[in-house]
């Protein structure tokens, strides 16, 4: 993406059905050499997209209840790993691991038993592993994790700790670093505002903020320097934070529109892509491109 233009859309989701649990599509991940998008869906599906035709080309079901919500993608092992919520009593929080070669096999389900919801996994090049965000385990509000799993074992290998966050985004940064986009904050959460930068390297949250939370999504800007975090419930409202990924200090938070959870980087410019919505006074529903002046 460099000139920020509408090229075009797929049908075949199920949309918003008045239930998040629900509705779809959701999560995003380019994979077979950027020639295909594979997203989640509200019925518990990932769709797999050929970006040449525009069209949903395969429909693969996760066998869950709810929605199958955010991916990401091992290129090294060509696996995709999606996260489906857990249903109390139903059946627990699990991801799925599904291969990218022709035939789409699912390779593993994998319960994360300890886990209420699953959000955000990312792919470590580093280490061939990913590192997926955990809002809440042990049925304790202010304890989240990140659960780290490998995709050739197909198992959980360790789930560390993270307290007082929440944490829902995840983004790689430099030197090992991780930004946490943390829950904390929100109307629901009972936890101050944070929002968190972690090392992988030791395992421990090692700069924070309390000027940024209420968060969902977040991202690395590598040209910028930046860590961008969504923050729908931010302190002092709906805004998009940035922070310095050399220093891991806060810079500012930018007014942005109600539940700014959203935010996707454009790596070949730098630039920052926003969802809003019909209301709000933005832009009547459309993409909002944040950048360098």
């Amino acid at each position: 993406m460099t000139k920020n233009k509408f090229v075009g859309r797929v049908a075949g989701f199920v949309g918003f059905t008045g239930n998040g649990n629900t509705s779809g599509g959701n999560g995003i991940s380019l994979v077979n050499n950027s020639t295909e998008v594979w997203s989640g869906d509200g019925d518990s599906t990932v769709k797999v997209i050929d970006l040449k035709q525009k069209k949903i080309i395969d429909t693969i079901s996760t066998g869950g209840k709810k929605r199958a919500n955010e991916t990401d993608f091992d290129p090294a092992d060509q696996i995709l790993l999606i996260g489906n919520d857990g249903t109390e009593g139903v059946e627990p929080s699990f991801v799925t691991l599904i291969s990218t070669k022709p035939g789409h096999k699912i390779l593993a389900k994998i319960p994360i038993e300890r886990a209420r919801q699953i959000d955000a996994p990312r792919y470590n090049p580093k280490n061939g592993l990913f590192y997926v965000s955990l809002p809440v385990i042990d049925n304790t509000n202010n304890k989240g994790g990140i659960a780290v799993i490998d995709p050739r074992e197909a198992k959980v290998l360790r789930i560390i700790e993270v307290m007082d966050c929440a944490p829902q985004g995840l983004a790689l940064g430099p030197d090992d670093h991780v930004i946490l986009g943390c829950n904390a904050g929100s109307s629901g959460s009972k936890i101050p505002p944070l929002t968190a930068v972690f090392d992988l390297k030791t395992e421990t949250v090692i700069a924070s903020t309390p000027k940024m939370g209420g968060s969902d999504m977040a991202g690395y800007v590598e040209k910028l320097g930046l860590y961008v975090v969504g923050g729908r419930e931010a302190p002092g409202g709906s805004s998009i934070g940035l922070i310095d990924a050399k220093t891991n200090e806060w810079i500012q938070n930018i007014p942005a529109p109600p539940n700014a959870h959203s935010v996707v980087i454009s790596h070949s410019n730098g630039h920052i892509l926003v969802p809003s919505g019909k209301t709000g006074g933005f832009c009547g529903g459309c993409i909002l491109v944040f950048g360098e002046k």
